[in-house]
């Protein structure tokens, strides 16, 4: 599985169209993840052009006007004449092509262009409609530019980025084809039947100013830990049950009482994952336990006030695609006025909340993990769950990987919209670092499905050491579902590293959820 995706891909949508009033997030998965084909309304293509006389009707003045007849950035102060407008614009797209490292994932891209092409279709950008039907185009032909890990600083848009992406819409640069070769856009688009674009004055810069990538990785990232965040609940109520725990603090009346939505919402898919246990708080005469472990007793706090975040995250994502990001913009009555709202710091803070949020999920499944692997502290279970100790190591190595995972969290965890650098002569003085938030958090969220793959084989296995007792239903649906997934129980040391993949794959294509929720119906 490609790095970076942690569930599997959306199925295709037959169609996606595109209006004035923007996009929702479904819409992006599919077109992003599912391949969904777009098309531009009616009301679209008549907003495209109506911006674009306003552009027109500026373009004929002698006054300059900042992206239609300037130079850009710390060269605005340049006028620029007719007959070099089309060359401004053309340049501003190959310099600005500057990305270096390795490529961007496929998904990230064709978020990037389709997320560009919804502001284009706001008519707030002055572009022609041929261009954002051109656009479009690109995205249905299976075509994805070439674009670089390393280039945008988050503000004025994520700059170089969509400056790639704007070179294959004028037949430059590479770009990968539908058959995943990479080779020169050109003759991509030729054998597409897409006719490059010649960009008029305003369009180059506006086809280069949104802060759409951070945006699509936003919203990528939070489709991931929905699915994580469910599998994390299964995977602390495995680990409970395997603990002998109590299921007593799930109840209802102990959440309710501090009531954050996402807090009740982890209880009760741990509730519903134990219901019918015969491991659950009747096994403790032998070592009474007045509590459980901070790590067990208090997972539904944790993995809700994740939840709290990631729900505030969706309402920033829902407010960017609801926005028409670009400077200038072109205003209903014919203004075009230069503004800041290509500034990235609403996005970038959430994306770094997000990273934190799932560090701290990661830490607290690995204690569980931990304590799983304790004889000391997980009452009764073998050391590190292990066939023969001393003979056997078990686990003991598992939870080394997961706690290196845990550790490389907290480090990306550490915000990235904190730090600021001065560019272009100083006339960008202050930038969010987005598309760092934005990377760093699909790394976390790469690490995290990991972690959770672990607890997971030690919790499934602890429960199976457990003779002569009784799991849940809901956790003989998952056991069973794990094992025909390719991740071997308990028994004597084997080559670790297939089952560990196996259990990661699983829980990255929701088949612990699924399984799970053939018991006890949709979790939240």
């Amino acid at each position: 599985m490609d790095m970076h995706t942690a569930v599997p891909a959306a199925p295709a949508a037959a169609t996606v169209l595109l209006s004035t009033s923007g996009t929702t997030v479904d819409d992006v998965i599919a077109v992003a993840r599912g391949n969904a084909r777009i098309e531009l309304t009616a009301e679209a293509v008549a907003a495209l052009a109506a911006s674009r006389e306003i552009v027109d009707a500026l373009a004929a003045k002698p006054e300059p006007v900042y992206g239609v007849s300037t130079g850009f950035g710390a060269l605005a102060s340049r006028h620029i004449s007719h007959e070099l407008r089309a060359q401004l614009q053309r340049n501003i797209v190959r310099s600005h092509a500057a990305g270096m490292g390795p490529r961007v994932e496929r998904e990230v891209v064709r978020a990037l262009m389709f997320l560009r092409l919804k502001t284009v279709a706001s008519g707030h950008t002055g572009v022609r409609p041929e261009v954002a039907q051109t656009m479009a185009d690109v995205l249905n032909a299976g075509i994805t530019p070439v674009v670089h890990e390393y280039g945008s600083l988050g503000c004025s848009g994520d700059l170089a980025p969509l400056s790639h992406c704007a070179l294959t819409l004028m037949g430059e640069g590479d770009a990968e084809g539908p058959d995943g070769v990479v080779r020169p856009a050109g003759e991509l688009l030729a054998e597409a039947g897409i006719v490059p674009v010649e960009l008029k004055e305003k369009e180059g810069l506006a086809l280069l100013n949104g802060t759409d990538g951070m945006l699509g990785m936003l919203i990528m990232a939070i489709a991931d830990l929905k699915r994580l965040y469910t599998s994390a609940d299964i995977t602390a109520a495995l680990s409970l049950e395997a603990l002998l725990g109590t299921d007593k603090v799930l109840a209802p009346e102990l959440h309710v009482i501090r009531p954050h939505p996402g807090q009740g919402a982890s209880a009760d898919n741990m509730l519903r994952v134990l219901e019918g246990s015969g491991l659950t708080g009747h096994h403790q005469d032998d070592a009474p336990r007045v509590q459980d472990a901070y790590s067990v007793r208090c997972a539904p706090q944790v993995a809700g006030a994740g939840r709290d975040t990631i729900a505030y995250a969706q309402t920033v994502a829902e407010r960017e695609l609801a926005a028409a990001v670009d400077n200038p913009v072109v205003l209903p009555d014919g203004r075009v006025e230069s503004n800041g709202n290509f500034h990235g710091a609403p996005v970038a803070y959430v994306l770094d909340f997000l990273a934190i949020a799932a560090a701290d999920l990661g830490s607290i499944a690995e204690r569980r993990t931990d304590r799983l692997l304790d004889k000391n502290r997980s009452h009764g279970l073998p050391a590190f769950l292990a066939d023969d100790a001393g003979v056997d190591s078990g686990l003991m190595i598992a939870q080394y990987t997961q706690a290196a995972l845990v550790s490389e969290m907290k480090r990306l965890a550490n915000p990235a919209s904190v730090d600021s650098i001065p560019s272009s002569a100083m006339q960008e003085d202050h930038v969010s670092m987005g598309w760092s938030a934005a990377r760093k958090l699909r790394t976390a969220i790469d690490n995290l499905a990991r972690i959770v793959a672990v607890e997971m084989y030690a919790a499934t296995r602890g429960i199976e050491l457990r003779e002569g007792l009784t799991a849940a239903p809901a956790s003989q649906a998952a056991i069973k579902a794990v094992r025909a997934a390719g991740v071997q129980g308990p028994g004597p040391d084997r080559f670790l590293a297939p089952d560990l993949a196996a259990a990661d794959a699983f829980v990255r294509s929701g088949g612990l959820v699924v399984a799970v929720e053939s018991v006890t119906g949709a979790l939240a």
